[in-house]
């Protein structure tokens, strides 16, 4: 079983969130000012993320991949996240903070494994 893609409407226009066949939330979106443009980026999710690349921005000297690619850095309040950018560069999900790099490099892993399948549900 796959995860599944939850698109919704919000204030400022659409989101989605990406979840794991248990149910957490494995990454999330921009906000989208139609919903046609947020399918786009779900459709570019599945195609980018099984391919993209890991570039590691926490080791110093680190190796810089080409797009797409899955970069990994360390936030303001210094935990470990990653964001997915498509081949042309533009950032097209997020993941949460973490307090580990292994757990950070866990929640790639499970996008790449997710969304092979994966539903898209427009929720109300």
């Amino acid at each position: 079983m796959a995860g599944k893609f939850e698109i919704r409407k919000i204030d400022t226009g659409f989101v989605f969130r990406l979840k794991a066949r248990n149910g957490e939330i494995i990454a999330v979106s921009e906000v989208y000012e139609t919903l046609a443009s947020c399918k786009n980026g779900v459709e570019s999710v599945i195609v980018n993320a099984p391919k993209a690349a890991v570039e590691d921005q926490t080791v110093e000297g680190y190796a810089k991949e080409v797009n797409p690619k899955f970069e990994i850095y360390v936030d303001k309040a210094g935990e470990y996240r990653f964001r997915l950018k498509a081949g042309n560069g533009e950032i097209i999900a997020v993941g949460e903070g973490y307090q580990a790099k292994a757990g950070c490099v866990n929640g790639i892993e499970s996008i790449k494994k997710n969304v092979d399948g994966a539903k898209i549900v427009e929720i109300e």
